[in-house]
Order: C-alpha cells, then sequence, then structure tokens
C-alpha cells in the first residue's frame, strides 16, 4: 500500500480551518470530510482500470456512498427550506444545481 501524502500547504490550511472553527459549528465533521475526501481521491488514484476490490471492500464503497448521499441531500434540504417547512429562494440561490450530481 502506498502512503498518502499530503502537503505543508493543504496540512496548514487544515490546521487553521480546525483551530477557527473549534469554537464554531460542526468542525469535527469538517475533518472527517476532509480526510474522507482526500482518502477517496487517492484511493481512485492509485486503483488501475480492472483492478477488482474484495468483495467486503465493494461493500463498504457502496454504503459510504449511500451514507454521504443522504447526509448532503438533508443538508442541502435543509439549507432550502425555513423552519416552517417554506420554500427560502435566497437559499435556493446558494445552490448551484448544475454542479450537483448525486447517484449515477
Amino acid at each position: 500500500m502506498k502512503n498518502i501524502l499530503v502537503s505543508e500547504e493543504q496540512l496548514e490550511i487544515l490546521m487553521k480551518n480546525l483551530t477557527e472553527e473549534h469554537k464554531q459549528g460542526s468542525y469535527m465533521a469538517k475533518q472527517q470530510l476532509f480526510t474522507i475526501a482526500t482518502l477517496a481521491h487517492q484511493m481512485w488514484q492509485i486503483m488501475e482500470e480492472g483492478d477488482q476490490l474484495e468483495d467486503w471492500m465493494e461493500s463498504k464503497i457502496a454504503q459510504s456512498e449511500q451514507s454521504i448521499i443522504s447526509v448532503v441531500k438533508s443538508y442541502l434540504y435543509d439549507e432550502v427550506v425555513d423552519k416552517n417547512g417554506d420554500v427560502d429562494d435566497k437559499g435556493m440561490d446558494k445552490l448551484n444545481f448544475k454542479d450537483l450530481v448525486i447517484g449515477n
């Protein structure tokens, strides 16, 4: 297995963000999302075309994908719907649906 490298600049940005956000919101979730994204990208880069993963590995990847999709969909919904259940038009402006791809 290859080592996963994080540049000093990436580490510096991460540590800065963690320090600033420690007192705010879900700083642990941001750190975990960074780790997931970094490791998934590294795995994607090192996999060769035609590589066959073990069944349990494929199952874990599929479960992870569904979990992330569920969280993102809920988070995006909460961004555009207010506490009364009404659609917040200003919240809709934050989302760029052209760039959003969920699933296949």
